[in-house]
């Protein structure tokens, strides 16, 4: 399924396809390049797309200025005229289309050709053995020039004028009716008028095929022709078999418009004889694929256009951006890989680097390196290969192992090997230690306002297990994450390194997550969460924070890992957690180790609603107030926090309740350039000491924010109290985890 986006692409498309038949001054294969943009087209100018790719510039004055004249009888007399008898054929000849075609024709069968034209399909197809041909064409001019052309080389070949729509032939006269281009030139649009004339014909095929006999229609399959052969055949009761030509193969050059072709097989049975059949038969060999809907069966349909179109793309614009598609399964039908198209166009590589694949470890396709366009670049360069294709492997899909992943994918990845590579070239898969990861999805479930979520365990660097949560509607995001360990404390964990891209090697069969492991609750996995806790140096005394009673609101629960880390290391802290979603209260406590004590409350409502009603009861109440909460809108240039958070008459209300020497913590995560500029602009009237701290290789933004500008700090008096904070948390029986330096997570923060 391409999911690759260009804007106004189909105007753009039109617009210049007319520019070139008017104005004549450019090259055919240029008119090919330029109309090879859009990934999605309509109606009848694909056909118009293709024809205009495929014919010379000077037959450019031969199409029509308009699809519709495509079904009008005067405009093929003016094109056979004009063209003489070269042969035109729509869509590849009989050896382009011999392989879905022939299983479904028998040399003794009776074939009428309707919409004939001047293509040699007819010919070759008598001097293949099959002579009992019949064509027909509106045109008087070209059945003329063909009758004449095969007179004494196929003496059994009938030409007859005729139109389709109302043909003379007696019912049931033929086994065979064989259609190329010609129903995509009658339905040239979707309106009512339009697709009665494409009833006429099918209901005038329908009547002069056999029973047993079948409509066989090769056509570019545009949605709506698609859909009302479908419909209309399958309510008669008819068997609807989808074949896909090979599209590399109808294609004659790789310079033309590279859309795909397809051949339909309607088989005309016995009244009452079947219940409803639909199948798509979308690679060589493959088995039918059968479908419930004529909805499914187009939309398959469609994704095979996509792909088609993109295919052709990534050929002709080795500079395109981070393009992604995702293969599935058959059987099911669900999303088994994904594939992200990295291309370095740049790179000086040997002929052996020009394509690699790298297939990503379960569960670690959501971090930096391989989750993000920056991340991929930068593997593909450290690669060194000119392309680079990344595969992301799916939850509830089991793999086996390395092998046999590569011998899944290697016939569909190579479809995706740039331009030069030699045909017996091999190309090389790449892996992190050389295994697949581990994934254990331990719970899955939904909740009224977050969607369908899973609990999922995953294998990462150094041979550690992560427990994840993740929402589906956002599956690439990990939501919370907790480390698991087998001697996990309440109050800290043995000293442990997580390194970035680090490998780790296991079985190459399938394994799962020990089930002995538990939540490790010293050791905080997100960056962000690590430098919030870290902000809290800028509170008063830091080297007696972990003493005193101090009051913390955090918006936003998630697993629960950033205030369960807060009570235990601050042991004379209170803290007040409000999280909208029950469910995720549940989640955190069966699955992350969070329990409710004394110190630590949860009350399940709307933080705006938590404030509003906090601000009269207990102003300036506060030493921190932190913000971690996500936008259930994933149409939002901000996903966190929601944007009401952020708003003038919100954050004065934030204000109200933190002490005069508070600090008001918040997680930003914002990829709208103009939007982030107008939440700082907001922040600094209500706050004038903000600092901003970017975490490394993720959009998240932690900004820290004060109500007094005296109270400024440099950078470096920052780190200093950072580094008191840290000592005073290190306490005699609490183990702290030596990667987790509070001074550096304040490296990097400037005053905004």
């Amino acid at each position: 399924r391409a999911r690759a986006h260009w804007a106004d692409a189909l105007k753009a498309g039109e617009k210049n396809g007319a520019t070139v038949y008017e104005d004549g001054e450019r090259s055919a294969k240029s008119v090919a390049e330029r109309l090879a943009v859009p990934p999605y087209f309509s109606l009848a100018e694909a056909t118009l797309l293709v024809l205009r790719a495929a014919i010379g510039m000077e037959e450019l004055r031969l199409l029509p200025r308009r699809a519709q004249d495509f079904s009008s009888a005067a405009y093929w007399e003016h094109f056979f005229r004009e063209r003489g008898e070269r042969a035109f054929e729509w869509y590849g000849e009989w050896e382009e289309l011999r392989e879905a075609l022939e299983r479904y024709l028998r040399p003794r069968d009776s074939i009428l050709v309707v919409g004939c034209g001047n293509s040699k399909l007819s010919e070759q197809l008598y001097d293949d053995g099959y002579q009992n041909i019949v064509n027909v064409d509106i045109s008087e001019l070209v059945i003329k020039q063909m009758g004449e052309r095969s007179a004494h080389l196929r003496p059994k070949m009938t030409y007859l004028v005729m139109d389709v729509l109302q043909m003379d032939f007696p019912d049931g006269c033929f086994q065979v009716v064989l259609d190329k281009g010609t129903l995509d030139a009658l339905l040239t649009d979707g309106e009512e008028a339009t697709l009665a004339r494409g009833e006429r014909m099918f209901a005038e095929i329908g009547r002069v095929l056999q029973f047993g006999g079948r409509y066989l229609c090769v056509s570019l399959a545009q949605v709506h022709i698609l859909k009302a052969a479908v419909e209309y055949f399958s309510k008669e009761g008819w068997m609807v078999r989808i074949h896909q030509a090979s599209w590399k193969e109808a294609t004659a050059s790789k310079d033309e418009f590279a859309l795909p072709v397809f051949v339909y097989v309607m088989t005309k049975m016995k009244p009452g004889s079947a219940s409803q059949i639909l199948e798509l038969c979308a690679e060589k060999h493959d088995k039918p694929i059968r479908f419930s809907s004529l909805e499914h069966l187009t939309e398959a349909v469609k994704e095979r256009q996509q792909y088609a179109l993109l295919h052709s793309q990534l050929n002709k614009n080795p500079n395109m951006g981070d393009v992604s598609l995702d293969l599935c399964s058959k059987e099911s039908g669900q999303a088994r890989y994904t594939l992200h198209v990295v291309n370095c166009p740049n790179m000086e590589v040997s002929r052996d680097n020009l394509f690699a694949i790298f297939i990503i470890p379960q569960g670690r396709e959501t971090e930096w390196l391989f989750g993000t366009e920056e991340g991929r670049k930068q593997l593909a360069a450290s690669a060194g290969f000119r392309r680079l294709v990344t595969v992301a492997l799916h939850r509830d899909q089991r793999y086996e192992s390395m092998e046999a992943i590569q011998a899944e994918l290697s016939g569909k990845v190579m479809e995706l090997a740039p331009r030069g590579l030699q045909a017996q070239q091999k190309v090389p898969f790449l892996s992190v230690g050389g295994d697949i990861g581990i994934r254990t999805i331990q719970h899955r479930d939904t909740s009224s306002l977050s969607g369908e979520y899973v609990i999922e365990d995953v294998k990462g660097d150094d041979a550690r297990y992560f427990r994840r949560l993740i929402f589906l509607s956002n599956r690439n995001v990990v939501q919370s994450e907790a480390r698991l360990s087998s001697t996990a404390l309440c109050k800290g964990n043995k000293k442990s390194k997580k390194k970035k891209k680090a490998a780790s090697s296991d079985s190459l069969k399938p394994a799962v997550v020990p089930t002995s492991l538990s939540i490790d609750k010293s050791y905080l996995c997100c960056a962000h969460h690590r430098a919030m806790v870290a902000g809290l140096c800028l509170l008063k005394d830091p080297e007696h924070l972990p003493e005193v009673p101090i009051r913390v609101l955090v918006i936003g629960l998630g697993g629960g890992s950033l205030p369960l880390f807060i009570h235990d290391y601050f042991s004379q802290c209170t803290i007040e957690v409000v999280e909208i979603d029950p469910a995720i209260l549940e989640v955190a406590t069966r699955w992350f180790g969070f329990s409710v004590e004394d110190r630590l409350k949860v009350y399940i409502a709307d933080g705006l609603v938590h404030v509003s009603s906090r601000v009269a009861e207990a102003p300036s109440s506060y030493d921190a107030i932190m913000f971690d909460v996500d936008s259930k809108d994933a149409a939002m240039g901000m996903s966190c926090p929601p944007p009401a958070f952020v708003e003038k008459p919100f954050l004065q209300k934030v204000r109200t309740l933190l002490k005069t020497e508070g600090v008001f913590i918040l997680n930003l995560v914002c990829r709208d350039v103009q939007l982030r500029d107008t939440v700082l602009a907001a922040l600094k009237e209500e706050f004038p000491l903000l600092y901003a701290r970017q975490i490394e290789g993720e959009v998240n933004e932690i900004l820290f924010c004060q109500q007094q500008s005296r109270h400024k700090q440099p950078p470096a008096e920052l780190r200093a109290s950072a580094q008191v904070l840290e000592k005073a948390l290190r306490q005699p029986g609490c183990t702290w985890d030596s990667t987790y330096v509070l001074a550096d997570m304040l490296e990097a923060v400037q005053l905004v």
